[in-house]
């Protein structure tokens, strides 16, 4: 394994962050908004101060970009970039709903190999590491192999769906399921359990970077609408156009709809 080392630091990390959260979860932790329809608790704070710790400890040369941590733009010149988002969704947790997860990726020049997405609230893990496979709780998983867009179960985020956005794909698909973290989502598409993720909101690298890495190594692809993967690092993290994710076959499907959909 290539990055045998670099995973086990950030399954460790995971484990302590998402224990903590989980503390956080089971208690009446209060929240409050850094803006509008973006909450913050105690939890993700702690979660993102254990992370860092552990990352820098085991290794004081790479760089880190978390949500919760004020971004340092020398990042930009190092090879090596942990992308770390402490909780990615905020919103679930404090809703008690059992959909975030504590999300660590490591990306060399830009590109995802090494990811861990961890759910404290359902005791699960999926990690992977460049060329290795995608893990959930020690069992080697893969994409789902459906093929056909009107026999995918899509997992799509709440909000985009109370507001309509996926109004244009009516009919596409065999059954739209609500799903909260992003990057629960793309841990969930990476283990099988869901046959297509589409997002059409903006999202960070945070939230996806470690979900990319997932999917890849499941025999999947995490790609935009046109086509494009990430290429991580960037100067501007957020990422504003809708991405796919799932078997090479059914995001290509997808996107050959919709590019004929806009036409």
């Amino acid at each position: 394994m290539a990055y045998q080392r670099e995973l086990e630091v950030a399954l460790a990390a995971a484990r302590e962050a998402g224990a903590a959260v989980l503390e956080f979860y089971r208690s009446d932790v209060g929240h409050w908004e850094k803006s509008q329809d973006n909450p913050l608790t105690l939890a993700d704070l702690e979660s993102d101060r254990i992370i860092g710790e552990r990352l820098r400890a085991a290794f004081p040369k790479d760089a880190i970009l978390s949500e919760e941590t004020v971004d340092d733009p020398s990042r930009l010149a190092n090879e090596r970039v942990w992308i770390v988002d402490p909780m990615d969704g905020t919103k679930e947790f404090t809703k008690r709903i059992p959909e975030f997860g504590v999300s660590i990726a490591l990306t060399v020049r830009g590109e995802p190999v090494v990811g861990v997405i961890l759910n404290p609230a359902v005791d699960s893990a999926v990690w992977a590491s460049e060329g290795d496979g995608a893990f959930r709780d020690g069992t080697r998983v893969r994409v789902s192999d459906v093929t056909e867009l009107r026999d995918a179960i899509v997992i799509a985020s709440r909000t985009e769906i109370s507001r309509d956005q996926f109004a244009p794909y009516e009919g596409w698909f065999k059954k739209i399921e609500p799903v909260g973290s992003i990057a629960w989502k793309l841990a969930c598409i990476a283990a099988g359990q869901g046959d297509l993720n589409v997002s059409v909101a903006p999202k960070n690298e945070w939230d996806v970077c470690a979900g990319d890495v997932l999917v890849r190594e499941a025999g999947g692809i995490y790609v935009g609408f046109d086509g494009a993967k990430r290429i991580y690092n960037q100067p501007k993290t957020l990422i504003e156009a809708g991405m796919a994710a799932g078997s090479p076959a059914l995001v290509h499907a997808f996107l050959e709809r919709d590019r004929a959909r806009r036409s």
